[in-house]
C-alpha cells in the first residue's frame, strides 16, 4: 500500500481544468488527475461545465476530494468567488495552477481585429492576474509559503504567425517572473511552464476540424517537427512538469519558466 504521495492534503487550484473535445487529454485535465494520484484535494475551475465536470468525476475516481467552480477566468468577480469558495470549503489554499489560452482568431498584426487581440490578452494574461491578485494575500496570510503555475507556451519566445498569442504569452512569463521575485520573501514560489508541439484537443483536434484538414495528416505534420523522437509530447508530460514545481521537489525553485518542447527551444 501506498503511503507516500508528493501534495498530500495540499489544496491545489486547476484553473482550465476543463478540455477541449477530441481524442486525447487536454492539459489541465491532465494536470488535476496527476494532482488527485499524488494526494492533492482539488478545487477544479472551467467555464465549460460538462467538461469540468468529467474532469471532477475522473478526478474522484482516483480518491480525490473535488470542489467544482464554473467561473469566467476574465472576470473579477468570479475569480474573488473561485478563490473565497476554495478558502472557505478547505480552509486554506497551497497551490494555484493557471492552464488558461486562447488563441483564436489571431493572425498578423496588420489584419488582426482590435477585438480578437483584446479577448486574447483578457483570457491569456488579464485571467491569470487576476487569479493571483486574488491567492496570493491567501498564500501570504497563511504563512506557509505557496506555489503557482503559469502555463505559457514556446510561442512567446519563438517565431509564430499568431501575433496577440505570442505577446500575450510572453507578458505572462514577464508576470511570473515579477511574481516570484516580489512574492519570494512570503515563501511563495512562482514557476511557468512553457509546452512546446503538444498532441492535445486544443493544439490539434480543434484546428484540423477549422481548416477541415484530416487529423491525423495534421497531427504529423506536428509530430515531423519535434526534434525529439519527431513526436509531440503530450499533456502528461506538461501535467508532471506542473507536479514537480507544485512538489516540495521544487522548494528551491522560484522565477522559472521550464520549456516542455521536446528540445524545439535549442533549434
Amino acid at each position: 500500500m501506498r503511503t507516500e504521495y508528493r501534495l498530500k492534503d495540499q489544496v491545489a487550484i486547476v484553473v482550465g481544468a476543463g478540455q477541449t473535445p477530441g481524442e486525447t487529454m487536454g492539459n489541465g485535465r491532465a494536470t488535476a488527475l496527476r494532482f488527485a494520484e499524488e494526494g492533492a484535494r482539488l478545487v477544479l475551475a472551467d467555464r465549460d461545465e460538462e467538461s469540468l465536470a468529467e474532469s471532477a468525476k475522473q478526478a474522484q475516481a482516483l480518491g480525490a476530494p473535488v470542489l467544482q467552480v464554473v467561473v469566467d477566468i476574465t472576470s473579477e468577480d468570479d475569480n474573488e468567488r473561485l478563490i473565497s469558495a476554495a478558502a472557505a470549503h478547505y480552509g486554506q489554499i497551497d497551490i494555484l495552477h493557471n492552464n488558461v489560452g486562447i488563441g483564436t482568431g489571431d493572425r498578423g498584426p496588420t489584419s488582426l481585429p482590435l477585438e480578437v487581440w483584446q479577448r486574447i490578452f483578457d483570457v491569456n494574461i488579464t485571467g491569470p492576474f487576476l487569479t493571483c491578485k486574488h491567492v496570493l494575500p491567501v498564500m501570504r496570510r497563511q504563512k506557509n509559503g505557496g506555489c503557482i503555475v503559469n502555463i505559457s507556451s514556446m510561442a512567446a519566445v519563438a517565431a509564430t504567425s499568431m501575433t496577440a498569442y505570442k505577446a500575450s504569452k510572453a507578458a505572462l512569463n514577464a508576470f511570473t517572473q515579477q511574481l516570484a521575485a516580489g512574492n519570494a520573501r512570503h515563501g511563495i514560489r512562482v514557476n511557468g511552464i512553457m509546452p512546446g508541439l503538444m498532441e492535445t484537443p486544443m493544439a490539434v483536434d480543434a484546428p484540423a476540424r477549422a481548416l477541415g484538414v484530416d487529423r491525423e495528416a495534421y497531427a504529423q505534420g506536428r509530430h515531423d517537427r519535434v526534434p525529439l523522437r519527431g513526436r509531440m509530447g503530450s499533456a502528461w508530460d506538461v501535467a508532471n512538469a506542473a507536479l514537480f514545481l507544485a512538489s516540495a521537489e521544487a522548494r528551491f525553485i522560484t522565477g522559472v519558466i521550464l520549456p516542455v518542447d521536446g528540445g524545439s527551444s535549442v533549434h
